[in-house]
């Protein structure tokens, strides 16, 4: 029988994280399963959010996403294990869909479905063409076998920053012969606001996405890697030139001004974290191949 352990790494995100597992309280035909809380170092009220719902709540205070889900892993029973973050909606028959795309599979495999990103919790659209991913893993909506995900040693907790960790984890499985199905039922609705990310925080996370990219790139140094993370001289070229460094300033400006139309704020924030990404990439490369 497929049973699931469903595991959400959480930080600072208590109202979110209500939403979502109140979701999870009103799936239907869903196999059995427990939910695995990991709070990942919150100071706000996400441990009371937690105790109102039948989880299993774990705190780990080391700021760490793969170290997080670890210590889900580490406890999970379930015969699968399935990965949502603490910002999504599910529809009622996710757990559902999931279950079966695993039970017509001969061979282990990775289950992901389209990741819909909306504006608010209430916005509910139906996937699209536009929906389709090729990501092998994806920790906002993927499920697999326990089995094969503890054979491989679950996440490396090396990368220790924002970005990477489960691509480098889908590579794993991807070489012991786990095979991958993109299930267009199995959906769910990610919410992001579209003012809720400074461009302060964005850049953070684009920083720190650059330097676990080089890490990946240094571990797994193969074409499919490169290519994925854009480290390959080409694109980094192409960025240098498209986004030159003296240009940051610019561009910062810019997507930061009220007197700016929209569009164009967006596309100078886009050409901002694309030179800021493709600058710290450079570094970090360097910085890899010198250890």
């Amino acid at each position: 029988m497929t049973t699931f352990s469903i595991i959400i790494a959480t930080k600072d995100r208590a109202a979110l994280l209500d939403g979502a597992l109140t979701s999870l309280a009103n799936q239907v035909d869903a196999p059995p399963l427990e939910i695995i809380v990991v709070d990942n170092g919150s100071t706000d009220d996400t441990q009371v959010v937690a105790a109102s719902h039948p989880v299993l709540y774990v705190y780990e205070p080391m700021r760490n996403r793969g170290l997080a889900r670890n210590r889900g892993l580490a406890l999970a029973t379930g015969s699968h294990v399935l990965f949502i973050d603490d910002d999504v909606v599910l529809p009622s028959h996710f757990l559902a869909a999931h279950a079966r795309a695993h039970a017509r599979a001969i061979v282990p495999h990775v289950v992901s479905g389209p990741i819909i990103n909306v504006p608010a919790a209430d916005a509910r659209p139906q996937p699209t063409a536009a929906n389709f991913s090729n990501a092998f893993f994806c920790t906002c909506n993927v499920s697999v076998p326990l089995e094969p995900l503890r054979a491989v040693g679950g996440f490396d907790e090396s990368f220790d920053l924002y970005g990477w960790e489960d691509t480098e984890l889908g590579v794993r499985l991807r070489n012991r012969d786990v095979r991958r199905t993109f299930a267009w039922d199995a959906y769910l609705w990610h919410i992001k606001p579209p003012t809720t990310e400074t461009i302060s925080a964005a850049l953070g996370k684009t920083i720190e996405k650059a330097r676990m990219a080089a890490r990946f790139v240094r571990k797994d140094p193969s074409r499919r890697a490169r290519l994925a993370t854009g480290a390959y001289t080409a694109n980094l070229l192409l960025g240098r030139a498209l986004g030159p460094r003296a240009l940051q300033p610019f561009l910062a400006g810019i997507a930061t001004s009220e007197r700016a139309p929209a569009i164009v704020r967006s596309i100078a924030r886009a050409r901002l974290l694309d030179s800021v990404y493709v600058d710290e990439l450079t570094r970090a490369l360097a910085d890899e191949a010198d250890r």
